[in-house]
């Protein structure tokens, strides 16, 4: 049974962006463990895949024998792989925290919450990017304005940067998390 493609093959819109996608990528996975690009038709690596999620392609990896889709694997694959090699993203508490939300009733929420605040920091790092040469103190300021109180928290830290600025931002993040958590569990008579 084919698989619909996550993103149609269409021409951009007046409106879209050059970094927008038009069509998905297919990787085929087979039996040997090897990836096929069916674009290239040639054999990739996950350091292949990896390169091209940070081109802002979509990808859809698809079990080439029975067309099941393991894109999020490969995805969640290649983040063990990042968070092995170098500088870890996640600590070990916030690891811990996110596996306590399965089973939970709130695990759907938890996905949604993630993706809306990782999607948040995209659009900040996008418009720093665009007005990188002139970071004025004025500029800051409007940016703050913009964003959530959790962000400002996180974002903080960066006009007056120091040598503890990643830990201090992972500690507000945190307290704000278990903070916000508790409350809407509260809210929802859930509390442990």
């Amino acid at each position: 049974m084919p698989v619909k493609p996550l993103v149609k093959s269409t021409k951009p819109g007046p409106n879209a962006s050059a970094a927008e996608p038009t069509s998905v990528r297919t990787i085929k996975k087979y039996p040997n463990r090897r990836l096929y690009d069916t674009q290239t038709s040639t054999y990739v690596t996950l350091a292949e895949i990896k390169k091209l999620v940070m081109e802002v392609s979509s990808v859809r990896v698809m079990d080439a024998k029975t067309g099941e889709d393991l894109t999020r694997s490969i995805l969640l694959q290649i983040i063990l792989e990042e968070e092995s090699a170098g500088v870890p993203m996640f600590s070990e508490a916030v690891l811990s925290n996110i596996i306590r939300f399965y089973g939970h009733a709130m695990q759907g929420h938890m996905g949604s919450y993630l993706e809306s605040h990782v999607q948040s920091f995209m659009d900040w790092q996008s418009k720093l990017g665009e007005s990188s040469p002139a970071l004025s103190p004025e500029v800051w300021a409007q940016f703050m304005q913009w964003q959530s109180p959790l962000m400002q928290n996180m974002f903080s830290g960066l006009a007056n940067p120091s040598q503890n600025v990643m830990a201090q931002m992972q500690d507000q993040m945190q307290k704000q998390i278990q903070k916000n958590a508790e409350q809407l569990l509260g809210v929802m008579g859930l509390r442990t």
